[in-house]
């Protein structure tokens, strides 16, 4: 096939370009090129900004492509001027959205047909997301734009550019420090391997019972916060010193009914910037995102910290018949050893005084 990726430079998309080499597509990029990236061998490059419509019209102007797979569509506008660049003109556009979508409270494991979340607790990116989709859907509806929708959960695995999920808890393992875990640490959460959610991407391309659907796609393997800790402790090599933070102060934390100090530096999860209509709530949500670095956490300004939040990939598997290679266990080992390969630990900026703050409140209750 010959497949456009928009983006293709980071973590994921990174991922998929090199998956689609191996697998014998044309495969062409399409970003601004400001990320240093030696890309495999017979991949083409074109260079756009794509908020730039002029620059990104003559970028791919005269081509037809088998797919197009966009990876860096976050805004309505985005997939508008893909509809309209691209109609006639492709024969499967995918369209990378995220699970951040859905609406709390939905009974595990949560499949396509749950409710979506677009009220307030909704952040900026989830609503853009759903107004992406909304573009979409009436392109499909209206012109038989032959588009889906792929929703990818918590990723992890080499290059992650949030270094603040699985490589802070590396880090902590490596440097001997408290682990803590909240309440009795039974809440479920599921991740993806990056390189699986690839091979699923590329899997599902050229597939018509796939266009005007969306289609979960995350890992099959769920773990506690509990077995989070304990496979992390075992791909390390180390004995933690785990501390539980009772149900109470957690519901306290999650609440603001107990503060803690943001983290400071660039690469924090607090780097949100509220506009003053809504500045309470963004000042909520990033709380609840610094929260939910304790142990990964999808959503937490959705999802509560004791909520369960699994997701099907049943119809996925049906349409393309992919299986993940890595089960929780594996895709941890197999991202340590890139981390530890690629000279991470001991590199990374991280703050660890508002775990401090938390570890001297549990104390305190003791």
């Amino acid at each position: 096939m010959k497949v456009l990726v928009m983006g293709g430079s980071l973590f994921n998309g990174r991922s998929l370009v090199r998956h689609l080499v191996d697998q014998g597509h044309h495969t062409t990029v399409c970003n601004r090129g400001r990320t240093p990236i030696e890309y495999p061998p017979g991949v083409d490059r074109r260079l756009a900004d794509r908020t730039d419509h002029g620059a990104l019209r003559s970028a791919l102007a005269g081509d037809q492509w088998d797919a197009v797979i966009d990876m860096t569509a976050y805004h309505p506008g985005d997939v508008e001027v893909m509809v309209d660049l691209l109609d006639g003109r492709v024969s499967h556009y995918v369209f990378i959205s995220s699970t951040v979508t859905y609406a709390t409270g939905t009974p595990c494991p949560i499949t396509e047909d749950a409710p979506t979340e677009r009220g307030d607790e909704q952040n900026e990116y989830g609503l853009d997301k759903l107004r992406c989709e909304d573009v979409l859907d009436r392109a499909h509806r209206e012109r038989r734009f032959p588009a889906t929708t792929v929703l990818l959960s918590m990723v992890l695995g080499p290059h992650n550019a949030l270094p603040d999920r699985e490589q802070r808890m590396f880090e902590r393992m490596r440097r001997g420090r408290p682990i803590l875990m909240p309440g009795a640490g039974q809440t479920r959460g599921i991740v993806g391997h990056v390189d699986d959610q690839s091979g699923a991407l590329v899997a599902l391309l050229g597939r018509p019972e796939s266009f005007g659907r969306r289609f979960n796609c995350t890992g099959t393997d769920p773990h506690t916060d509990r077995r989070y800790i304990d496979t992390f402790a075992e791909v390390v090599g180390t004995d933690p010193d785990l501390v539980p933070i009772p149900a109470s102060l957690m519901d306290a934390l999650w609440d603001g009914r107990v503060a803690v100090s943001a983290p400071s530096g660039p690469r924090s999860a607090m780097d949100i910037r509220p506009t003053d209509a809504a500045f309470e709530r963004a000042r909520r949500h990033a709380h609840r995102f610094q929260l939910g670095n304790i142990t990964q956490r999808l959503q937490p300004n959705l999802h509560r910290w004791d909520t369960d939040v699994v997701f099907s990939v049943e119809a996925l598997q049906r349409v393309t018949g992919w299986e993940p290679r890595y089960d929780f266990p594996g895709a941890v080992a197999q991202t340590h050893r890139w981390w530890c390969d690629a000279g991470r630990p001991g590199a990374g900026d991280y703050d660890f005084a508002w775990e401090d703050e938390i570890l001297e409140l549990v104390a305190a209750e003791q």
